[in-house]
């Protein structure tokens, strides 16, 4: 069997388990072809992007399994997780991925909702009398 690299990516609230293995090119995402499932272009052209800045687009199958969050973030964990498995492949890919900003982790999470406010910074609306 070919050399199967396993790498998980994770933005916001959503989590991706990659495997990637030599073939066409093709991502299937829970069982459905990446287009399919993402549902806009522009989301598979984020997930295409380490692919394309390592010049690796079609050499291999990506398999993943994403779950939480919106499309968006999944998008996001499934780039990460891509980024991840390819250095798994070829360590020096490494600082390609990093200049494009691929191996970072993006941080950003949704503030909580804070007691006595409408939302995490909107206030209920002020009352002079």
């Amino acid at each position: 069997m070919d050399d199967v690299y396993i790498a998980t990516g994770k933005r916001k609230t959503s989590i991706a388990r990659v495997r990637l293995l030599k073939g066409k090119g093709e991502i299937t995402v829970n069982n459905m072809p990446g287009l399919e499932y993402f549902k806009r272009e522009t989301l598979m052209i984020q997930v295409n992007q380490p692919f394309k800045v390592s010049d690796n687009l079609g050499e291999y199958d990506v398999i993943a399994r994403v779950s939480g969050g919106g499309l968006s973030g999944q998008a996001g964990s499934l780039k990460l997780g891509i980024a991840r498995a390819l250095i798994k492949v070829d360590e020096e890919l490494r600082k390609i991925l990093r200049a494009n900003g691929l191996v970072t982790r993006d941080p950003r999470m949704v503030e909580r909702k804070k007691y006595g406010q409408k939302k995490a910074r909107k206030k209920f609306q002020f009352s002079k009398r």
